[in-house]
């Protein structure tokens, strides 16, 4: 099964991860076969949030809101169960700084 770990962080606090800690971490599950991808965003000021209204697509810049955490990363991993994710996550050492939430993931196509 896979699992989206969405990592909701204050931009500052994880700048406190030393980069060490964060190679070590995603060096073992990779190795395992449990990371599939791991990715960092950029800054909320860096979006653009799209909107579909009377079908006209507008985009504004910037976040949808105004908030002091925000979707700062995501990882997806292969893992048994939920349990097994949530143990993977839970090594993350960014979790010192944020919250985590692990969902079930699926394939759009075959609902699998």
């Amino acid at each position: 099964m896979k699992f989206l770990c969405q990592i909701w962080f204050d931009t500052e606090k994880c700048k406190l991860v030393p980069q060490a800690e964060w190679d070590a971490v995603t060096h073992r599950w990779r190795d395992s076969g449990h990371l599939l991808v791991a990715h960092a965003l950029h800054e909320p000021s860096a979006a653009i949030t799209l909107r579909l209204h009377n079908g006209e697509v507008s985009a504004t810049d910037g976040p949808f809101a105004e908030i002091k955490e925000h979707l700062g990363g995501f990882v997806l991993l292969e893992a048994d169960n939920i349990e097994e994710a949530k143990t993977i996550a839970s090594s993350f050492p960014i979790l010192k700084y944020c919250s985590i939430e692990v969902r079930p993931a699926y394939s759009i196509q075959d609902g699998k």
